[in-house]
């Protein structure tokens, strides 16, 4: 495979561009949501490795609509999905392309498969293809999807997950053996590279499932997200970095994960050092705040407050 090819793995490809220093997937850094023209240009100047974006077909009921980048319950955005391929194919950055309904597939696979030649980041192309755990949301005919997908463009990296929900105050149950053996059954023709986007708070109690699952084919990966209002621990998340191959977990925290990462960290190094915590809170909003979208969480701004306050501290010293 040659370098830059779509299906790249995204750690050989940013080691190779020399953007991250060691083969792990937590050192990639997530722009989510880069929709709007403004999230775009963000998105762009921001110190994020991958950018995420959401598709939709404007006029889908009408079936001759063209793409658009929104998220649902947004149905109207200031951006195209052609105008947006214009701007990402000039950077170094991946690509992440979500899909909520199969309407907005076959155009937008037209216009990816027409800017080919002039496109060298991996490129991912993700949907939710099986109800998985507390799922409600609608799913992706998972082979109309994976036909049109491999037809125009065979050489990306496909995304392939699982509805999810989260019940607070309740036992949730994790990703069942049927779960991940109809996701196999599904991949199993395939030849591209596979990630599949897991939720966090529900991978400690699937450990045997995902395990058995990425043992399948040496093409699979995990995607981990984290869900706005989810509860997990600290030590669920280091769970994950301890049981599986750092090489084949990609780790995308949302702001309450990394918020409290992030202030438990600083304060292990506040008893060594203050000035150390202070370079580490700067260092980790620095290279983070992308990743935040919206940053308007209490743990957040918490945390702010908290690095400010070890900055003036270490000043003082």
């Amino acid at each position: 495979m040659a370098p830059g090819a779509w299906n790249e793995n995204v750690l050989d490809y940013f080691l190779n561009t020399n953007q991250i220093k060691t083969r792990d997937g937590a050192e990639i850094i997530w722009y989510h949501a880069a929709n709007n023209k403004s999230q775009m240009k963000e998105a762009i100047q921001s110190a994020a490795h991958m950018v995420e974006a959401d598709i939709l077909l404007c006029g889908e009921e009408e079936g001759n609509g063209e793409p658009i980048m929104a998220h649902p319950p947004e149905t109207k955005s200031d951006n195209t999905l052609q105008a947006w391929l214009n701007e990402i194919v000039n950077t170094k950055k991946g690509i992440k392309l979500d899909f909520k309904s199969l309407a907005a597939v076959k155009p937008s696979m037209m216009l990816l498969e027409g800017i080919k030649l002039h496109q060298r980041q991996p490129v991912w192309i993700n949907a939710d293809i099986l109800p998985g755990p507390n799922g409600s949301n609608t799913v992706v005919d998972a082979k109309r999807f994976l036909d049109t997908v491999t037809s125009f463009c065979p050489d990306v990296t496909l995304s392939l997950g699982w509805t999810t929900g989260w019940q607070p105050q309740q036992c949730n149950k994790g990703y069942s053996w049927a779960m991940v053996k109809e996701m196999a059954q599904i991949c199993d023709a395939l030849t591209q590279p596979v990630t599949f986007p897991v939720r966090a708070a529900l991978v400690r109690q699937s450990k045997s499932e995902l395990v058995w699952l990425l043992q399948k084919s040496n093409r699979y990966s995990l995607t981990v997200w984290t869900g706005r209002h989810d509860k997990y621990s600290i030590e669920d998340l280091l769970y994950l970095r301890e049981n599986f191959d750092k090489k084949s977990l990609c780790t995308v925290y949302g702001p309450s994960a990394l918020s409290r990462i992030s202030v438990i960290f600083s304060l292990l190094l506040l008893l060594c050092s203050p000035f150390s915590a202070a370079v580490f809170c700067s260092a980790l909003l620095l290279t983070h705040t992308p990743t935040l979208k919206p940053v308007n969480s209490l743990p957040y701004i918490l945390f702010l407050i908290f690095s400010n306050w070890l900055l003036s501290l270490s000043a003082s010293n």
